[in-house]
Formats: C-alpha cells, structure tokens, sequence
C-alpha cells in the first residue's frame, strides 16, 4: 500500500508542478521569488497530506486550488510583514506582475478596474488556460456557478475595455 501511494503522489507531483508553478509565477506580486519555491513546495506537501482527496480527472484544478490558498496566506504573511517593516524604516514601490506582462495600458486598466475575485477568474481563465469545470475546482464552487461567474466578469471587462477605448 504505501509503494502504491508513493507511486500515485510522484506520478501526481510530475502532472501537477508545472501547472501549479506556472500559476504562481504569474502571480509573483508582491511576494519575492524564493517564495514561489516555497509555495509549490508547501502545495505539493498538501498533495501528499490529502492525496486521497485528490480528484482522479481533476487533479491539477485541484492543485491550482490549493496553490491560491497557499499563495494568499503568503501574500497576507508578507503583508503583515511589510506594515511592520513600513512602519520602522521608509520603503519605496514594486510594480505588481501585471505591470510586467500586460503591455496594453487598455487592458490593464480594465484589468485594474475590476474586483480581485473577477481579475483572478478572468486570469484563470485566459492566462492559465482553465475551462469553466476547472475554474469550479479552484474555486469550490458547482460548474454552473463557475460558469457564471466568469461569463460576469468578461462582461464586466468588456464594459471597462469599451470605457477605456473611449476615453
């Protein structure tokens, strides 16, 4: 039994880890590259814990799931960290992710305008490739709902982008 299991988590970690990876690159800010490692580390530490869990067709949904969750609390731990350091010595500003790949001041706008729960839908979506039973698994919520939610949010992106034309 616990050959076989071993055996389901390294065959899981290999169809996970670049998924997973990928997702948290694309999310770096405002968190520093060492901690990305540390993410897909503590997802993968997830994945073994919870192996059982796991969804036979489903499994790198699931994963993305558990890297947003790992990745908030690490952005709150950072957070946390960067008021205190504020607090004792001046700090200046990093450019957020998407300032680095959204050249389109048009989309990132939009993007910007959004609210964090449709911008990160939108995001699954389009940069992580995620269809609307994907997105469900990440986000715990039923397909139909997942569905909804994003067809809202590209609506809600379009009435930005169409403001932003515009202007």
């Amino acid at each position: 039994m616990k050959a076989e299991r071993q055996r389901r988590f390294r065959q899981l970690a290999d169809e996970v880890t670049p998924a997973v990876a990928a997702y948290v690159a694309r999310r770096q800010y405002p968190l520093a590259k060492a901690d990305l490692d540390d993410i897909v580390a503590e997802v993968l530490l997830v994945l073994w814990r919870r192996l059982d869990d796991v969804p036979v067709d489903g499994a790198i949904p699931w994963s993305i799931g558990v890297a947003r969750n790992v990745r908030r609390n690490a952005v709150r731990k950072s957070t946390n960290a960067a008021i205190t350091a504020a607090k004792l010595h001046s700090s200046g500003t990093t450019a957020s992710a998407e300032d680095a790949v959204i050249g389109d001041e048009g989309v990132k706008s939009a993007l910007l305008a959004l609210s964090d729960d449709d911008r990160e839908i939108i995001m699954l979506h389009f940069w992580d490739g995620l269809s609307a039973g994907a997105i469900a698994t990440v986000l715990g919520v039923s397909e139909n709902a997942a569905a909804v939610r994003l067809s809202r949010a590209q609506e809600r992106f379009r009435r930005h982008i169409e403001t932003v034309e515009v202007s």
